[in-house]
């Protein structure tokens, strides 16, 4: 005969605490055991062992599913937790509202929306490998700037591997007149006005430079730079710089012939140690 699924007092305690462990798991794991509740004690474990397995699968199948829909755009998400974090570093020095709004359009230039470790992701890779990509990712600013379009293809790979990106917002003063130059610049899109100490202003766009001529006499800049509109460069740092003049001599006189030209246009009269009057001060 069948035992009774309710357990009385007069039952053995093995049977009602059974029993009670059953019941706390029906309703704490939330999963249905059918019809008819065990009876037998045999019934009673392997209805509960069914539930712990059943449980289990669950919470695998949802964990294994969590983890998919993350890796499928984990750039996404990696931007978004990042931009959690600037949120509350904004909130938490109670930075203006206009200065937030600033960062956010920032961040939405800079990054679009997705984040990645690219100097990590580069490092890994072989150096032809590497220099691959950055040709590949540098292919517009190489298309439209004369200066790579016509230059030694092992130059422009040397100068390419050393640019580091940078955005800059329309009002930016990118360089700023008698500050020492450390960087030089190359617009991959974008408009920026060289203000000179005549309150002339000459405009720069897309496949253009500036700032070499602090890198070539090591100087302080001659000039300042405001972007006009979001501006996406490429940085080159002076110690890259004269790295890669060193191997191709050829190309510092052709960044001195650039800046002759722009004297030329300019109009500036002064003339920075280490250069000629017409080289000096064309850019910052």
């Amino acid at each position: 005969a069948k035992t009774n699924s309710n357990p009385t007092q007069n039952d053995s305690w093995g049977k009602q605490y059974s029993h009670a462990l059953f019941k706390a798991m029906s309703h704490m794991l939330c999963i249905g055991y059918g019809q008819q509740a065990p009876e037998g004690m045999t019934d009673v474990w392997l209805t509960m062992l069914s539930m712990i397995v059943g449980a289990t699968c669950y919470a695998m199948f949802i964990g294994h599913a969590t983890a998919l829909i993350q890796s499928l755009d984990s750039s996404r998400r990696q931007y978004q937790e990042k931009y959690k974090q600037v949120e509350q570093y904004m909130s938490f020095h109670k930075l203006p509202g206009d200065t937030r709004q600033r960062i956010h359009e920032y961040y939405e230039h800079r990054y679009q929306g997705k984040m990645f470790d690219e100097e990590n992701i580069l490092g890994e890779l072989s150096e032809p490998l590497k220099e691959e990509i950055i040709n590949f990712n540098c292919r517009n600013l190489v298309a439209n700037m004369p200066l790579f379009a016509n230059a030694d293809p092992n130059f422009v790979t040397a100068m390419l591997t050393k640019l580091r990106f940078e955005v800059f917002q329309p009002g930016d003063f990118i360089i700023r007149e008698g500050t020492v130059g450390k960087k030089m610049y190359f617009i991959q899109h974008g408009v920026v006005s060289i203000l000179t100490k005549g309150n002339k202003e000459t405009k720069l766009s897309d496949g253009s430079y500036f700032g070499e001529i602090c890198l070539l006499t090591r100087g302080r800049r001659t000039a300042s730079v405001r972007a006009d509109t979001y501006c996406r460069l490429y940085s080159l740092a002076v110690d890259n710089f004269n790295e890669v003049l060193e191997e191709y001599p050829m190309m510092r006189r052709a960044f001195e012939t650039v800046a002759m030209d722009r004297l030329d246009r300019i109009g500036e009269e002064e003339s920075p140690p280490g250069l000629s009057t017409a080289t000096s001060a064309a850019t910052p």
